[in-house]
C-alpha cells in the first residue's frame, strides 16, 4: 500500500511537472520545478520506468530552453569569433575625436614612411585596364597577411586624391601604428569611375552618376580579386574594411549595406545623396533597406562636415534614417571643417583606429 501511494505520489510529482512546461512561465518557476523533479528523483532511485520517461521530458523541455537561450545569444554574433555589433562599437565610440592631433600628421625621425605604389588591373566590368594605388606597411613581409582597407574617392577624382599630402594617409597611419594605436594593414586606392564607353567623368548628371554605381560590380568582380590575388590578405570579414568620401561615401555605404558579409567595417564622410530614395536621383535604396538583417557589421560609422557646402545636411539625413531603422552605427560631426581633405583627414584617423580590433 505504501509502495503504490509512493508510486502514485511520484506520478502526480511528474504530472506536475509536465503541466508546467506548457504556456509562459518565467524562468524562477522553471527552475524551482526543475528542483522538485530532481529531489523526487533522488528520493527514490528505483522509480517506475513511466516516471523516469517523464523526468527525462522535462529535461528535455530544459535543454530546449537552454539552447533558446543560446540562440538568442548567438543572434548578436557580427560573424567573427565573440565580437558583435554593439560591443564593437560600444567598445569604440568613446574614442571619437572631432580632429586628428595636429602630431599624428608630423612624419617622425626614426620612422620609415612608406609610399603608395601605383598597379592596374583588368577590369572585366569596364572592359579596360584600371589603375590602382597600393600602400603596404612600413615593415611589410610576403610570409605575413594583412587585413585591407579600401578608401573610395569622390566625384570628378581619381585614385590619387586620398594620397595627396592634405590627406596626410601614409604620414598618419604609419604614426598610428608605430604608437600601436592601429593594426598594420593594406591600404587600396581604387579609380571607382566604371563605364565600358566612358573612361572618365564628363559631368554631374544621371549617367555618370550610374557610373559610379557601376563600382560595386567592378569592386566584388575584379577589384577584390586582383588584390586577394596579388598580395597577402587575411581573408574574413572580419579582415576587410571600406570607407570613401562624397560620392566615395555615397558607394562605400552601398557596397557595404549590399555586402555585409564580406566587408565588417563600413564607413563614409561628407556621404554624397542618393543612396536614399528621396535625397537624390538616381537613388540605390529603399528607405526601408538601410539596415542589416541577418549580417551586422562590426563597425559602422559615418562622419559629417558641419559647413558641408557641397553635400549640406544629407549625412545628417543618413543618420537619422538609420536611428529610425533602428540600425547602430557612430556618428561622427566636425565644426570647422568644409567638403574636402580637411574633413577626410579626421574621418580616417578615427576610422582607423578602430577596424580590426579584438574584442
Amino acid at each position: 500500500m505504501k509502495r503504490s501511494a509512493k508510486i502514485l505520489a511520484l506520478l502526480l510529482i511528474s504530472a506536475f511537472v509536465l503541466s508546467g512546461c506548457v504556456g509562459e512561465n518565467t524562468t524562477d518557476t522553471d527552475s524551482s520545478v526543475v528542483s522538485q523533479t530532481e529531489s523526487s528523483t533522488s528520493a527514490d532511485e528505483s522509480s517506475p520506468s513511466d516516471v523516469e520517461s517523464d523526468t527525462s521530458s522535462e529535461e528535455s523541455v530544459t535543454s530546449d530552453e537552454e539552447s533558446s537561450t543560446e540562440n538568442q545569444d548567438s543572434s548578436t554574433d557580427s560573424g567573427s569569433g565573440d565580437i558583435t555589433e554593439v560591443s564593437y562599437m560600444e567598445k569604440f565610440k568613446d574614442m571619437i575625436e572631432e580632429m586628428a592631433p595636429k602630431d599624428i600628421l608630423i612624419e617622425r625621425e626614426g620612422v620609415t614612411y612608406p609610399t603608395f605604389e601605383k598597379y592596374h588591373y583588368y577590369s572585366t566590368t569596364a572592359e579596360r585596364d584600371t589603375p590602382v594605388n597600393v600602400l603596404l606597411p612600413a615593415d611589410f613581409s610576403e610570409d605575413k597577411e594583412y587585413p585591407v582597407l579600401y578608401i573610395l574617392h569622390g566625384y570628378y577624382d581619381n585614385e590619387d586624391w586620398m594620397k595627396r599630402d592634405a590627406v596626410h594617409l601614409d604620414t598618419m597611419l604609419t604614426n598610428l601604428i608605430a604608437d600601436g594605436a592601429a593594426e598594420e594593414m593594406i591600404v587600396v586606392l581604387p579609380y571607382i569611375y566604371c563605364s565600358k564607353d566612358m573612361p572618365y567623368c564628363t559631368g554631374m548628371d544621371t549617367q555618370n552618376t550610374l557610373n559610379y554605381d557601376n563600382f560595386i560590380n567592378d569592386m566584388m568582380t575584379d577589384l577584390m580579386p586582383y588584390i586577394e590575388e596579388n598580395f597577402p590578405i587575411k581573408a574574413g570579414r572580419e579582415n576587410t574594411a571600406i570607407t570613401g568620401f562624397s560620392m566615395g561615401a555615397r558607394e562605400s555605404l552601398f557596397i557595404g549595406f549590399s555586402h555585409p558579409e564580406t566587408f565588417g567595417y563600413i564607413g563614409g564622410v561628407c556621404a554624397a545623396p542618393g543612396l536614399i530614395n528621396g535625397t537624390g536621383y538616381p537613388y540605390q535604396l529603399e528607405k526601408d533597406e538601410f539596415c542589416f538583417t541577418d549580417t551586422t557589421p562590426y563597425l559602422l560609422m559615418l562622419s559629417a562636415a558641419d559647413n558641408d557646402g557641397v553635400v549640406g545636411n544629407n549625412p545628417m539625413t543618413y543618420h537619422t534614417l538609420l536611428n529610425a531603422n533602428g540600425t547602430e552605427h557612430l556618428w561622427h560631426t566636425m565644426s570647422s571643417t568644409g567638403h574636402d581633405a580637411s574633413s577626410v583627414t579626421p574621418h580616417l584617423y578615427n576610422f582607423m583606429r578602430m577596424i580590426f580590433k579584438e574584442v
